[in-house]
């Protein structure tokens, strides 16, 4: 249940970024890898028939894209049975910014209509840039509300503390996410949160987000639990993988020889822990994020079937909470070992930095 929007989704979700394939945002590489039409729709079968009920997507997602792929999956089930969730406020159009109330509505009318469907479980707004001085913000909300009211939408969701993309190349002084988080969650009200946990993010504030979530009755929708791969033991330093220009792996200095080494290293002691295995890894992975909250299901990316029925087969039972503390320790290590050679984007300006 994601808490007290009533909304019921199976623990495990499928979150649908990587099949919108590549793609660019803002001038900013924000897509995937190529990923084939077919082996995206047996991928989304196969989450169904594993038993996940729960799918996320975006319009921003292939400009599309995967939303349309999603609509095959919801055109051959009961609609009452699966979840469905979409964001708006990446993709603007030809509208003036991204949360423009008529834009939002339209994109919302075209988002129904790319996943063959007349309501959504949970619409997010996708960031947390809402123009010079909020101009837009009030509006925004509003519109969101009516959704809701007409019965567009179940739920209204935002993200957890996080950076609106183009905000990473500025320079000088950033704005504290955390602190706006606050006054934008207070503002909207949201039912449902995003956030961004796996055992690459800092404890500290893994453990105060889901504290949050949990006093204010939020439901939470967790992503990149395996770090977008990086988690799973497929990624060698010796053999690093070379990404697309639309590909936003290509601009992460984590998917780099030099940290992929760090992240091994990580692995090969949690290995001692909890088996040899990729599978092994995975499990204890998503795990770590399901004992979180009770009100939190988890979004696992797939680009296939085969990865859709490893990762989710792999989840098995829950690990001992000694092995899962101890596996959160050993990579804490690997985080701040990560954090302190440089920021996560290779083109992402540091505090103070100057041009």
């Amino acid at each position: 249940m994601l808490g007290s929007s009533g909304i019921e989704v199976s623990a495990i979700g499928a979150g649908c970024w990587a099949i919108g394939g590549p793609d660019t945002n803002l001038g900013l590489p924000m897509g995937w890898g190529r990923v084939e039409e077919s082996a995206a729709i047996a991928g989304l079968e196969r989450a169904w028939e594993l038993g996940v009920t729960l799918y996320d997507t975006a319009d921003v997602y292939g400009h599309g894209r995967s939303e349309r792929l999603l609509g095959r999956l919801v055109s051959q089930v009961p609609r009452d049975r699966i979840q469905l969730v979409s964001k708006v406020g990446y993709f603007a159009g030809t509208a003036a910014h991204g949360y423009d109330a008529g834009h939002m509505r339209r994109q919302l009318e075209q988002t129904l209509n790319n996943l063959d469907t007349t309501w959504l479980d949970v619409y997010f707004f996708h960031h947390s840039e809402f123009g010079p001085n909020d101009e837009r913000l009030e509006l925004a909300i509003e519109a969101m509300r009516g959704f809701q009211q007409e019965g567009l939408i179940r739920a209204i969701g935002m993200r957890g503390p996080h950076r609106y993309a183009p905000e990473r190349l500025s320079v000088g002084p950033k704005a504290d996410k955390e602190a706006r988080f606050r006054e934008l969650f207070d503002r909207i009200a949201p039912q449902v949160l995003a956030v961004r946990d796996n055992l690459l993010t800092p404890q500290d504030r893994s453990n105060s987000i889901f504290t949050f979530a949990d006093s204010h009755g939020c439901g939470v929708l967790i992503n990149k639990p395996l770090s977008q791969g990086l988690l799973t033991g497929t990624y060698d330093p010796a053999r690093p993988r070379v990404f697309g220009p639309q590909d936003h792996r290509s601009r992460k200095r984590w998917f780099s020889p030099a940290a992929l080494a760090v992240i091994s290293d990580g692995l090969d002691q949690v290995r001692t822990l909890v088996g040899p295995d990729n599978e092994d890894l995975i499990r204890i992975a998503v795990w770590s994020c399901l004992t979180r909250s009770e009100n939190a299901a988890v979004l696992v990316g797939f680009s296939n079937p085969a990865q859709v029925a490893t990762n989710i087969s792999a989840v098995g039972a829950r690990p001992d909470d000694v092995v899962i503390t101890r596996v959160r320790a050993i990579m804490a290590d690997v985080q701040r070992r990560l954090d302190a050679e440089g920021e996560v984007f290779v083109d992402e300006q540091p505090v103070g930095a100057r041009p």
